[in-house]
């Protein structure tokens, strides 16, 4: 028999569990995902490329080398662990800009030097010299280290310590007697 083209169509169950429903459902948040990720990647892109050291010129080779150098040797005051040249912070493009301010104008490099560290402390150059205000940048980690391995010997000779006490003559009664019960054999009650 032929099926009748004028009988009711078989419509799907309201509640469609976990099958075809629960996937339309997790589609539109993950699609408007990606869209505003799509959208907002070209602000991304533009902001990291932003800074290089191209863009500082010097009439003269010696200088633009000096430059290199200088920020290399400095720290970036955000970043904390990156050098003036590598950093993509806008305080380190300021400070960039400033460095060659400087040079342009005909300090020297321990000039340069010498006014950063007057307005930013020794903390903007990544070998401070040693002195009083310095320390506990040079000091600091041994004496850390050094309490700390203190802390260790002291804890692990009292563990020792602990371990290798002998037991009083009540303790040693007590445990004889666990031992005993643990060792009777137990009837099953049936």
């Amino acid at each position: 028999m032929m099926p009748s083209l004028l009988a009711p169509r078989r419509q799907a169950p309201s509640n469609p569990g976990p099958g075809r429903g629960s996937r339309r459902r997790l589609a539109f948040p993950l699609v408007a995902g990606f869209l505003t990720g799509f959208l907002f990647l070209p602000l991304f892109t533009l902001t990291a490329g932003a800074y290089t050291l191209e863009e500082f010129q010097f009439s003269d080779p010696a200088k633009t080398e000096e430059f290199r150098r200088l920020t290399e040797e400095l720290r970036c005051l955000v970043c904390q662990n990156e050098s003036l040249a590598g950093s993509q912070a806008d305080l380190a493009q300021d400070l960039r800009e400033e460095v060659y301010r400087l040079l342009q104008s005909g300090k020297s490099r321990q000039e340069v030097i010498d006014f950063l560290v007057e307005r930013y402390g020794d903390f903007v150059l990544y070998d401070p010299p040693l002195k009083p205000s310095t320390y506990p940048l040079w000091f600091g980690p041994l004496l850390l280290a050094g309490v700390g391995g203190i802390f260790l010997f002291l804890t692990l000779r009292k563990k020792r310590a602990a371990r290798e006490r002998e037991l009083s003559a009540e303790e040693q009664q007590r445990l004889r007697a666990l031992l005993a019960d643990a060792s009777t054999p137990t009837k099953d009650k049936a």
